[in-house]
């Protein structure tokens, strides 16, 4: 899933691309995929791009006829760019691709979704605010007003797992089951911790690890064009997705807990004490 890091390599992309144009087409193939119905998307055709942002995971492109594009890309969706957007006629359930995006200079992309899962939510809405993902989000971690105190207050109290906590949108913006695995891992501290039990000094040292983190993430992906954010993100991975292989740190193995639709990784070394966290398929936990 695109997590903070590589959608602000998409806002940052699609600024540099976008500023200026007029939107040319809009066009869903996946009706599925569009969450509105008012304003409609084709009131977007005519209308000058004002700015791109980003709101946790979600990209938002501001217009002059005062509507914003805002799509979430969820699981397995992604953006391709064309410097020349294909002409040909999309035949819905026939492609990957859920909405397409064209633009005066002959510019455009897609938005594609993979696997059967479908959860790629496409808005235009008058305000931002008006897509319900992004009026419950909670603060962006790499906001200059939101530092170790505001952190460690919206730990206090939750007796929830520090890994949780990390990938609820609701009271941490942007972070997902990959970055919460590196943040962990860079942090040395269980995916099962309490967050209510955390020490000052755990604070102290899983704010570094959070923020840290986020901003080489997202140097990594700047400047970097939408095909190839994927395998950035990828290679700066320690643990998450790392699965069998030597931990960077400590050269322990690379451990995985699998869900229903997901996993987590973690080095037991530098993580749990070198204790193992039992595979939940299994129904145990090693504590």
């Amino acid at each position: 899933m695109p997590e903070m890091p590589e959608v602000e390599g998409l806002v940052e992309f699609l600024r540099g691309r976008l500023a200026g144009l007029r939107v040319d087409k809009a066009t869903v193939s996946a009706i599925n995929a569009l969450k509105t119905y008012s304003p409609p998307l084709t009131d977007l055709v005519g209308a000058q791009v004002t700015g791109v942002e980003r709101h946790g995971k979600f990209v938002d492109i501001a217009t002059d006829g005062g509507i914003h594009l805002v799509f979430h890309l969820a699981k397995a969706g992604w953006l391709r760019w064309y410097d020349a957007l294909a002409t040909t006629l999309i035949k819905p359930g026939k492609t990957p691709i859920a909405l397409r995006v064209g633009f005066d200079d002959g510019s455009g992309f897609d938005l594609t979704e993979a696997g059967t899962k479908k959860s790629l939510a496409v808005y235009a809405v008058t305000d931002p605010a008006e897509v319900p993902g992004i009026a419950r989000l909670g603060p962006d971690p790499l906001d200059d007003d939101f530092g170790r105190a505001e952190f460690g207050a919206l730990l206090t109290g939750r007796r929830t797992q520090i890994k949780g906590v990390l990938r609820d949108q609701s009271i941490i913006a942007g972070v997902g089951n990959a970055y919460s695995d590196e943040i962990l891992h860079a942090a040395k501290m269980s995916p099962y911790a309490l967050a209510a039990t955390l020490t000052d000094d755990e604070v102290d040292r899983l704010f570094t690890a959070m923020t840290t983190t986020l901003t080489e993430a997202i140097e990594a992906a700047r400047g970097k064009p939408p095909a190839e954010l994927k395998d950035a993100k990828r290679r700066g991975m320690r643990v998450h997705g790392r699965r069998g292989e030597a931990c960077p740190v400590c050269g322990d193995e690379v451990r995985s807990v699998f869900f229903a639709d997901n996993s987590l990784e973690y080095c037991p070394t530098c993580q749990t004490g070198g204790k193992l966290l039992a595979d939940r398929r299994l129904s145990r936990l090693l504590k």
